[in-house]
């Protein structure tokens, strides 16, 4: 297997792993929201509880599907980059590292997903 070869399939095994694991906290989020409840999170950027929920939902579902199909990888990770920013240092920022490390381990992949893009096996093949 060629350089690029493994680099692909590691960024493949970025964007599912990474993707999944973030589905599991943005879909009952979203089941939430359907459900009626318009706070899913609270509102720590002051712009709204029901922006602030379709922004969570855009972060933690939507952009993790882009990128699990490896569409616009470097694009769509961005807005899950600010929610886990958002989450470690405004949501979390005065817990113990302990509290706050499962946002900043998602933070740090989903960085090093949009450094590396999408790799051939992807709907955008780039």
């Amino acid at each position: 297997m060629t350089t690029s070869g493994s680099f692909s399939i590691g960024a493949l095994v970025m964007r599912l792993g990474f993707g999944a694991l973030m589905l599991r906290h943005g879909i009952p989020k979203l089941l939430e929201l359907i459900g009626g409840n318009l706070e899913v999170a609270g509102d720590p950027l002051g712009v709204g509880a029901l922006l602030t929920s379709i922004l969570i939902i855009i972060g933690e579902v939507i952009c993790p599907l882009l990128v699990i199909i490896g569409y616009k990888v470097r694009l769509t990770a961005i807005p899950v980059i600010i929610t886990m920013g958002v989450a470690a240092f405004m949501i979390h920022g005065a817990d113990p590292l302990a509290t706050k490390e499962k946002a900043l381990l998602y933070l740090i992949g989903y960085v090093a997903i949009a450094l590396m893009g999408a790799g051939k096996y992807s709907v955008s093949k780039r």
